[in-house]
């Protein structure tokens, strides 16, 4: 069963636009308080309230519309109380559009030491300090509005991939628990009337029963959007991409549709071919960060021989400020001289290539031509091009 679609109240709403015959793929657009984003939907990752390297107008420049900070990394560093007192995250950040935050779930049970879960949340040590902290779903609410976040994140109780399947359902059933507990906090608080809207999280390992148990829960909460968890951690792509065909279906078509901790270029076209709407990931500018950049031929090493004297842009047909200003012979040069700017340069290129990327999509999806779009995409590209040696 689903809910009635919501009425718009000036501060969130999502419309759906266009959809494909041929696939689930959709073309949206999500009004928030701090801007429009146009979707399907890229969001760079600024995890400690920073996009890597990167000035936020550079963020800007790459087409990006909406980014994403964790909740567990700003608790423990500087503290909800710095980033009130600074009038909050686009303030204290200098990103003005925007920002969804993750609760914060899944770096406490990938990051923090000594995890206990209870009904009443996840208590733990901090990663940096040792300092113990409890986690709770009315604490994480509370902090996402004190960063005055416009998307957030209920908390879900993560579990790691693999492990026995009543471990993911008895934590599915919790994190269901828990999604109730945020709402109710979200609604005590007037977050919405403050601009801060809540998205619930579907969760339950790679069983698809247990998948479709999960999201026909989110699926009839009171929640402005309905996020995918869980997946994209470690498991065969072929897995992800079967439990998002048993997941998308059981999710309201009149809600946006979250895929959590995507990124490569493959996976966003695969997401968005089964009804996903926003994506994120810290991919992009990670390997970046590693000299490894997108072409649409596929990602390779600009630290290659192959680029020491090719002095041309590393993928002329991309118009970020890379590309159209430095050749791939200087971002190996960088690379190589371990300079800071090469890591930006990077950095860079790769989320102009996701935006455009998004942006190729979006179009395909409006002119009915996404099918073929998608098939010409991964016709061509491949995810890793065997390396060659550095010179």
């Amino acid at each position: 069963m689903q809910v009635s679609p919501p009425q718009p109240n000036g501060l969130f709403e999502f419309s759906l636009l266009n959809t494909e015959e041929k696939s689930s793929a959709r073309r949206g657009r999500l009004t928030t308080a701090h801007g429009v984003i146009e979707t399907p939907v890229f969001m760079p990752v600024g995890t400690q309230a920073t996009v890597k390297t990167l000035h936020p107008t550079e963020v800007a420049a790459t087409g990006a519309q909406i980014i994403l900070s964790n909740t567990y990394h700003l608790m423990l560093r500087p503290g909800v109380e710095v980033i009130e007192a600074a009038g909050g995250l686009h303030q204290f950040m200098g990103w003005h559009g925007p920002i969804l935050t993750d609760s914060g779930g899944f770096q406490v049970f990938s990051l923090a030491s000594q995890v206990k879960v209870t009904e009443e949340g996840a208590s733990f040590r901090s990663h940096i300090d040792g300092s113990q902290h409890l986690l709770t779903p009315e604490r994480a609410v509370q902090l996402q509005l004190g960063y005055g976040s416009d998307i957030m994140m209920q908390l879900d109780h993560v579990i790691g991939y693999p492990a026995p399947q009543k471990k993911y359902y008895d934590a599915m059933l919790r994190s269901g628990r828990w999604l109730q507990r945020c709402i109710d906090e979200h609604a005590r608080l007037g977050a919405a009337e403050r601009g801060s809207f809540l998205f619930g999280i579907s969760q339950g390992g790679m069983d698809a029963e247990t998948r479709k148990e999960s999201a026909r829960i989110v699926a009839e909460a009171d929640v402005a959007g309905c996020a995918v968890g869980g997946l994209s951690v470690g498991e065969p792509k072929e897995m992800m991409l079967d439990m998002l065909e048993q997941t998308t279906p059981e999710l309201p078509t009149y809600k946006p549709r979250y895929l959590m901790g995507v990124g490569s270029p493959e996976d966003l076209w695969n997401g968005v071919a089964r009804g996903i709407d926003m994506f994120d990931c810290v991919l992009p500018t990670r390997i970046a960060r590693n000299a490894a950049v997108f072409t649409p031929e596929g990602r390779v090493s600009i630290r290659n021989s192959r680029f020491r004297n090719h002095h041309a842009p590393i993928d002329p047909t991309c118009d970020c400020a890379t590309c159209t200003t430095f050749t791939a012979a200087y971002v190996h040069h960088l690379f190589r001289a371990e300079e800071v700017l090469g890591l930006r340069l990077a950095s860079v290129h790769n989320l102009r290539f996701l935006a455009k990327t998004m942006e190729v999509i979006r179009k395909s999806i409006e002119d009915s031509s996404f099918t073929a779009e998608m098939g010409r995409f991964m016709a061509t590209y491949r995810p890793v091009v065997k390396q060659e040696a550095p010179v």
